[in-house]
Formats: C-alpha cells, structure tokens, sequence
C-alpha cells in the first residue's frame, strides 16, 4: 500500500472494511522515538491490521502536554506514522479520547502502552462490549517524547 493511501479521514473509518483481527491504538506521537517504534511493533503483532489513531493538534493541546505541543503537527505526525511498516492505517480524532473512533471501526484488540491501567479507560469498555479485548504492552523504560524533550531543552 502506498503511503499517502495508509492514512484515513476518519470518516472512512468502519468496522467491515479491514482484515481481522483489527488492532486500534492512539497517542500524539509527537516525535517518534525507539519506546514508539517498539511499541507499535508489538501491537500489530496482536492481529492482521493495526490502526493507529492520532490525536489532532487540539486535542494535544487539551491534553496539557504544554504550550508548545505538539512540536509535529498531525499531518505530518500521521504521515510518520504510516511510514512504518508495522502500521496499516493511520486516522485522527479531535475529541478528547478516541471512543468515537473506536465504536465507528469496533476493533478485536484495543492496546496502550504499560504506563496506562487499561481496566480505568473508557475505551476498554467499549471493546470489551462486542467481545474485543484490552492489552497494555510494556512502557520501554528509558524512552518517552517528554523525556527527550527535557534532555533537548537542557542543551540550550
């Protein structure tokens, strides 16, 4: 699949449309670093499609992530993310979680990174509704965007 072709308006988004089992997962992936790269490797592992949603730069910023995030902006951070091999499709949304996004593509398989407790997100729920399931993948320890950040801004 070509690149550009591997990213979504959400509005074509569905549940029929993809090989199964369907991973979702989202963040802002704001600047991919190796804990992205290997995270994302172990959620397609889980199925035949994984589908990453970003969160839009409005949504990034209500996520209080500081007033200069996103650094990418959410095209450019999708088109990132297509090019790994890993990911089959990228989309987006703007509310403040992707529950829309998931009820539109009913995932098998909904993951996130170790640093959340799946068992608290609303989006677990909803998978759990029609039978999917809830993964946490392991935080690489070590790697986070904010971290690097830090190191970034001490260099200044």
């Amino acid at each position: 699949m070509a690149l550009l072709d591997k990213i979504l308006d959400p509005a074509a988004i569905d549940a029929q449309r993809w090989a199964r089992p369907l991973v979702f997962t989202n963040g802002v992936f704001d600047v991919l670093h190796r804990g992205h790269v290997v995270y994302l490797e172990r959620a397609r592992e889980l199925g035949a499609t994984l589908l990453v949603g970003v969160n839009t730069d409005s949504s990034t910023r209500r996520l209080g992530k500081g007033p200069d995030r996103p650094l990418n902006g959410e095209a450019d951070r999708a088109l990132v993310l297509a090019g790994l091999e890993s990911v089959s499709l990228v989309t987006w949304f703007d509310e403040n979680t992707p529950c829309e996004l998931i009820r539109r593509c009913r995932p098998d398989v909904y993951v996130k990174g170790g640093d959340y407790d799946v068992e608290t997100l609303e989006e677990t729920r909803l998978v759990r509704g029609w039978g999917g399931r809830s993964v946490a993948i392991e935080f690489v320890a070590g790697y986070s965007t904010s971290s690097l950040l830090k190191r970034i801004r001490s260099a200044e």
